[in-house]
């Protein structure tokens, strides 16, 4: 069920852009989102996977991670579509407390969300997607977006309705 991309791990330019973004964490009222300026090695997400699910026969082939929030939670690309780029993968949230869900279908889409002013821990999280639109990242997205500008709740409910049993197929993998 997860297939990767053969080692891909180039980061993409539009990460390289938000990981030069500061988030305000706003005492809780704003974004808790930290981007890295490159993504983890296969290594630190293996060892990283296997404990987060409690399964040390798996590896973390199929994910590549690119922020973390404040408690450790990891935002990752999930190379689920076998022979496409990066930037064509699924936007995906692990919770540190074993929180997890899809957040967009494809970086494009994840660029508006942050442009929404929210980041990957806020969708999986909360149900409540309030926008509050952030002119630096509007105006990133506007640079990498290849999708048209639609509210997170969009791309949200798209997303999942695309990979709607990723909770459980994590789940499945669990020990």
């Amino acid at each position: 069920m997860f297939e990767t991309t053969e080692g891909d791990r180039a980061f993409p330019p539009a990460l390289a852009d938000v990981a030069r973004v500061e988030f305000d964490y706003d005492d809780g009222e704003g974004v808790d989102f930290e981007p890295y300026d490159a993504f983890d090695s296969a290594e630190e997400t293996t060892d990283w996977f296997r404990h987060w699910t409690g399964n040390h026969e798996l590896d973390g082939d199929a994910y590549r991670v690119f922020g973390q929030d404040g408690t450790g939670g990891l935002a990752a690309l999930w190379c689920v579509r076998p022979g496409r780029p990066l930037a064509e993968q699924p936007v995906v949230f692990l919770g540190s407390e074993g929180e997890r869900g899809v957040v967009a279908a494809g970086l494009s889409d994840f660029l508006w969300v942050l442009a929404d002013g929210l980041g990957p821990m806020e969708v999986v999280e909360y149900d409540q997607y309030d926008a509050r639109p952030n002119t630096v990242l509007s105006e990133l997205a506007e640079r990498h977006a290849t999708t048209p500008r639609r509210t997170a709740r969009d791309i949200v409910s798209a997303a999942r309705s695309e990979f709607p049993t990723f909770s459980e197929d994590i789940d499945a993998l669990c020990r």
